[in-house]
Protein backbone atom coordinates (compact mmCIF):
# COMPACT_ATOMS: atom_id res chain seq x y z
CA UNK A 1 0.00 0.00 0.00
CA UNK A 2 1.41 3.40 -0.79
CA UNK A 3 1.42 6.66 1.81
CA UNK A 4 -1.50 8.55 1.21
CA UNK A 5 -1.88 12.55 1.90
CA UNK A 6 0.76 14.35 4.06
CA UNK A 7 3.05 10.99 5.04
CA UNK A 8 3.63 11.37 1.12
CA UNK A 9 4.41 14.85 0.78
CA UNK A 10 7.28 14.47 3.52
CA UNK A 11 8.62 11.43 1.94
CA UNK A 12 9.48 13.23 -1.22
CA UNK A 13 10.95 16.12 1.16
CA UNK A 14 14.94 16.22 1.48
CA UNK A 15 15.90 17.06 4.64
CA UNK A 16 17.15 20.62 3.25
CA UNK A 17 13.38 21.54 2.44
CA UNK A 18 12.17 20.11 5.76
CA UNK A 19 15.14 22.56 7.76
CA UNK A 20 13.97 25.68 6.29
CA UNK A 21 10.30 24.82 6.63
CA UNK A 22 11.43 24.30 10.17
CA UNK A 23 13.22 27.12 10.32
CA UNK A 24 10.47 29.68 9.09
CA UNK A 25 8.04 28.80 11.67
CA UNK A 26 7.30 31.01 14.57
CA UNK A 27 8.45 28.55 17.24
CA UNK A 28 11.98 28.64 15.83
CA UNK A 29 12.01 32.34 15.25
CA UNK A 30 11.31 33.02 18.95
CA UNK A 31 13.88 30.70 19.55
CA UNK A 32 16.29 31.97 17.43
CA UNK A 33 15.48 35.63 19.30
CA UNK A 34 16.07 34.49 22.49
CA UNK A 35 19.05 32.64 21.74
CA UNK A 36 20.48 36.18 20.57
CA UNK A 37 19.25 37.84 23.62
CA UNK A 38 21.41 35.23 25.59
CA UNK A 39 24.37 35.44 23.59
CA UNK A 40 24.65 39.24 23.91
CA UNK A 41 23.73 39.08 27.77
CA UNK A 42 26.89 36.56 27.77
CA UNK A 43 28.99 38.59 26.03
CA UNK A 44 30.44 40.66 28.62
CA UNK A 45 31.34 37.62 30.88
CA UNK A 46 33.21 36.29 27.77
CA UNK A 47 35.04 39.29 26.99
CA UNK A 48 36.55 38.54 30.27
CA UNK A 49 38.23 36.18 29.10
CA UNK A 50 41.56 37.06 27.35
CA UNK A 51 41.09 36.95 23.62
CA UNK A 52 38.54 38.84 21.47
CA UNK A 53 35.52 36.29 22.18
CA UNK A 54 33.28 38.64 23.49
CA UNK A 55 32.71 40.60 20.20
CA UNK A 56 32.26 37.47 18.50
CA UNK A 57 29.76 36.54 20.47
CA UNK A 58 27.62 39.72 20.76
CA UNK A 59 27.88 39.49 16.92
CA UNK A 60 26.34 36.06 16.71
CA UNK A 61 23.67 37.50 18.89
CA UNK A 62 23.25 40.23 17.03
CA UNK A 63 23.32 38.59 13.91
CA UNK A 64 20.53 36.31 15.50
CA UNK A 65 18.37 39.20 16.24
CA UNK A 66 18.42 40.96 13.19
CA UNK A 67 17.38 37.85 11.23
CA UNK A 68 14.30 37.09 13.37
CA UNK A 69 12.91 40.64 14.36
CA UNK A 70 11.24 42.99 12.22
CA UNK A 71 12.25 46.11 14.72
CA UNK A 72 15.52 45.47 15.16
CA UNK A 73 16.03 45.56 11.00
CA UNK A 74 14.35 48.94 11.47
CA UNK A 75 16.47 50.29 13.68
CA UNK A 76 19.54 48.33 11.62
CA UNK A 77 18.45 50.41 8.85
CA UNK A 78 18.06 53.71 10.69
CA UNK A 79 21.43 53.25 11.59
CA UNK A 80 22.98 52.05 8.55
CA UNK A 81 21.67 55.70 7.09
CA UNK A 82 23.07 57.62 10.28
CA UNK A 83 26.78 55.99 10.10
CA UNK A 84 27.38 54.14 6.64
CA UNK A 85 30.91 53.11 7.47
CA UNK A 86 29.88 51.10 11.02
CA UNK A 87 26.39 49.44 8.33
CA UNK A 88 29.23 48.58 5.58
CA UNK A 89 31.16 46.47 8.16
CA UNK A 90 28.07 45.00 9.66
CA UNK A 91 26.70 44.13 6.26
CA UNK A 92 30.04 42.79 5.35
CA UNK A 93 30.50 40.28 8.87
CA UNK A 94 26.65 39.06 7.74
CA UNK A 95 27.46 38.36 4.49
CA UNK A 96 24.82 39.95 3.25
CA UNK A 97 24.47 40.61 -0.69
CA UNK A 98 23.44 44.24 -0.12
CA UNK A 99 27.56 44.54 0.59
CA UNK A 100 28.50 43.11 -2.51
CA UNK A 101 26.27 45.29 -4.65
CA UNK A 102 27.40 48.58 -3.08
CA UNK A 103 31.10 47.15 -3.68
CA UNK A 104 30.43 46.72 -7.24
CA UNK A 105 28.82 49.83 -7.65
CA UNK A 106 31.26 51.71 -6.39
CA UNK A 107 34.55 49.65 -8.50
CA UNK A 108 32.35 50.59 -11.31
CA UNK A 109 32.00 54.24 -10.36
CA UNK A 110 36.25 54.47 -9.96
Amino acid sequence: MAPSGRVAGLARMTWADRWRGWRSSGLARTIAFVAGWLLILASPAVGVIPGPGGVFVFAAGAALILRTSVRAKRWYVRVKRRWPTIGDWVDWGLRRPSYRRRQERRCASD
